[in-house]
């Protein structure tokens, strides 16, 4: 069994539905929700779900091994990230080198970077004039949103659209992809 741990700093909606597709897989398991935001809906997902989840602080992330020594004690042998806005720290990248990967609400390498999450990635595909956005899964590396990229869907950004409107069709392409991806990419590693 390979179990995966999702990092995710807010709502949860993708976290929800990776864990959802996983539910019942015969080879990979969502075995912990780990975040950095005690307040962050994701968490009250985690209970629902019958997940395990944990909360650590910028300190205990930074500063300490105990999400290295969490991921152990859980046989963590994937992560991955939904939502989730911090860099990771070198000892994580080293720990899980090709195991770690992300998806951002654009296409890759633009409007990529430290503070481009969400709506803010958003509006500034649309007031770039962009005719389309879509969504791109990555590798995580020691920048934000600069790892190499494994896979991207597009989708048209319609006349009158708002941000709001750009981020439902961007949040359906997620949805869709992000668990097909990951039991691809988890699978070739476990080949």
């Amino acid at each position: 069994m390979v179990n995966i741990a999702i990092l995710a700093s807010g709502s949860g909606t993708n976290a929800q539905r990776i864990s959802e597709y996983f539910s019942n897989h015969p080879l990979i398991r969502v075995r912990l929700i780990i975040s950095n935001n005690p307040e962050a809906y994701v968490l009250t997902r985690a209970l629902h779900l019958r997940i395990p989840s944990h909360v650590f602080s910028r300190k205990t992330f930074y500063e300490t091994n105990e999400t290295a020594d969490l991921l152990i004690k859980n046989d963590i042998s994937f992560i991955v990230l939904a939502g989730f806005l911090w860099l990771l720290p070198s000892s994580l990248l080293g720990m899980y080198p090709g195991r770690i990967i992300n998806i951002h609400p654009a296409l890759l390498p633009k409007y990529g970077g430290k503070g481009m999450y969400g709506g803010k990635v958003h509006k500034a595909v649309m007031e770039a004039g962009e005719p389309e956005s879509g969504i791109s899964i990555h590798y995580v590396n020691e920048k934000y949103d600069e790892g190499d990229i494994i896979f991207q869907a597009r989708c048209p950004v319609m006349p009158g659209d708002t941000p709001e409107s750009l981020a439902a069709r961007i949040h359906e392409l997620e949805y869709r992809y992000y668990p097909e991806v990951i039991e691809k990419v988890v699978r070739r590693l476990s080949v």
